[in-house]
């Protein structure tokens, strides 16, 4: 009697054993909630100067904004970036490159598997369905009876469903989001890239071209001065060993120009296969083109670092998988907290045996289930240890990345002061060079000067000449390199903030 009258007492009456799960079941998603994750910062400052130094000096506050890729992203932008240069053959040949280029179809093969990668995380955060169906059949016997035919049919749906209490599966989204970005800045790098890659080929080629026409010019200015002393050696106005120099001179100068000429067309190979257009319909469009090396460059670049650095693939990519690696903590941090799941059920069957139908519907809501981690081992917790490494080793490297761009951007612009401030004393040396060598072929045809002066005047003219050429070609890789150190291009600042920045003009 007395256990009899203690059992009731030992499980609470069915009503309030119902309500009591109903209350766990919304209470504890709440109560798991409130110990929420706390992941590292998923921006961290990257340490760019105040301003460019290799422009003017003057102060000026930094003030990054949002990161943003140049041209915004687009085709489009990049192509009408290098349509202001003036030059429509070599925006044709760097789409062509575009098309071309394994780079950028790489680049573009991991943007997709990094969109593929976002579907499949965001997928975690929704309930999933299944769909099954069977159906048998099968005949029985038994001893004087009549055979009997089973046709048996099922089809059911499954759902489930686990709840996200401690945003794993969210932080892994955002990693993927994250990860997505950084892989469309890639792909954007890839293609600024190509198009620096290009243009520096294309305008190698042209400064080439322009020093096979100095070399031949001056094989064919030795060959006539080497004509000359023949006929005067043979009238016997020259010395043999005058003449014999004048030959030699015109024979170094022919395999001067024969060597420049063979270097061009090296470097029209190179950019044949740089850009997959065929080399008589690229030498075609060469010989239509009538653009030199003189490139305008209508842009000037903004005084504050931050807008430009912000805008470039890599450092936007590294910025991305900062985030991306602060996600990643949160996520591999829930795996230390209980899981919660709901699962669900709708199926239908039929059963027919003998010519009798029998049909069955079933639902079912649940299990509602909890699991909670007890030993694993240090596995979790080794997880999380090691994705905080990988978040450190990511901020480091934005960091370094950051120094670098510093690094390129500024040692552009001293290749663009260097070159501007060179370009008039080469444009006056080979104006001086020029007078000199006039006037030392017109005493030499005089007869009051030797052949030896007309040759070292010849000489310097010639140095001089490729100097300059030179130089104009340097200006053009150094203007390159910005627009690729600057991330691809950018956009005009205020007017105040252009002429702080006191940049050179375009060549």
């Amino acid at each position: 009697m007395m256990m009899k009258r203690w059992l009731p007492s030992l499980s609470p009456r069915p009503a309030v054993a119902r309500r009591s799960a109903k209350a766990v079941v919304l209470i504890a998603p709440w109560f798991l909630a409130s110990c929420a994750l706390q992941s590292p910062p998923a921006a961290v400052e990257g340490g760019a100067p105040s301003r460019w130094f290799a422009a003017a000096p003057g102060p000026s506050t930094l003030e990054p904004g949002p990161a943003a890729l140049p041209h915004q992203g687009s085709l489009a932008g990049l192509g009408q970036w290098w349509r202001q240069q003036g030059d429509p053959l070599l925006v044709e040949l760097i789409d062509a490159a575009q098309q071309a280029s394994p780079t950028v179809a790489s680049a573009y093969s991991r943007l997709e598997q990094a969109r593929a990668t976002r579907v499949a995380a965001a997928a975690a955060l929704l309930p999933s369905l299944d769909a099954s169906a069977s159906t048998s059949r099968s005949r029985s016997q038994q001893p004087g009876a009549p055979a009997a035919t089973l046709t048996s049919s099922q089809a059911g749906l499954q759902a489930a469903w686990e709840v996200d209490v401690f945003g794993g599966n969210a932080a892994s989204r955002n990693a993927a989001s994250e990860r997505l970005a950084g892989a469309q800045a890639q792909w954007h790098d890839a293609r600024v890239s190509v198009a620096a890659e290009v243009a520096l080929q294309y305008y190698g080629l042209r400064s080439c071209r322009q020093l096979a026409g100095i070399t031949a010019a001056d094989a064919g200015s030795r060959r006539e001065t080497a004509r000359l002393s023949e006929l005067s050696m043979q009238a016997g106005f020259t010395a043999p060993a005058t003449a014999g120099l004048a030959r030699a001179s015109s024979a170094e100068a022919s395999g001067r120009a024969t060597q420049q000429a063979a270097q061009c067309e090296i470097d029209l190979k190179a950019l044949v296969a740089l850009t997959g257009v065929s080399e008589p319909e690229l030498r075609q469009k060469l010989l239509a083109s009538s653009a030199g090396l003189k490139v305008a460059a209508p842009l000037a670049l903004p005084l504050l670092p931050a807008e430009v650095l912000a805008q470039r693939p890599d450092l936007f990519s590294a910025a991305r998988e900062v985030a991306a690696a602060s996600a990643d903590v949160g996520s591999a941090d829930a795996e230390r907290y209980p899981r919660l799941g709901l699962n669900g059920s709708i199926g239908v069957s039929n059963l027919r045996i003998g010519g009798v139908s029998s049909n069955l519907s079933t639902w079912s809501i649940g299990p509602l289930s909890l699991s909670l981690p007890l030993f694993d081992g240090g596995r979790r917790s080794a997880n999380v240890e090691a994705a905080k490494a990988r978040y450190d080793e990511a901020a480091a490297l934005y960091r370094a990345k950051v120094r670098q761009a510093v690094r390129e951007v500024e040692e552009s612009l001293v290749n663009l002061q260097s070159t501007a401030a060179r370009s008039d004393d080469a444009t006056a040396a080979v104006a001086g060079y020029q007078s000199s060598f006039i006037g030392t072929e017109a005493r030499y045809r005089a007869g009051l000067a030797s052949l030896v002066e007309l040759e070292d005047a010849r000489r310097l003219l010639l140095a001089s000449q490729i100097t300059q050429a030179s130089l104009q070609r340097e200006r053009l890789a150094a203007w390159v390199g910005l627009y690729r150190a600057a991330g691809g291009g950018w956009s005009q600042n205020t007017e105040a903030a252009i002429a702080r920045a006191n940049l050179p003009p375009g060549p």
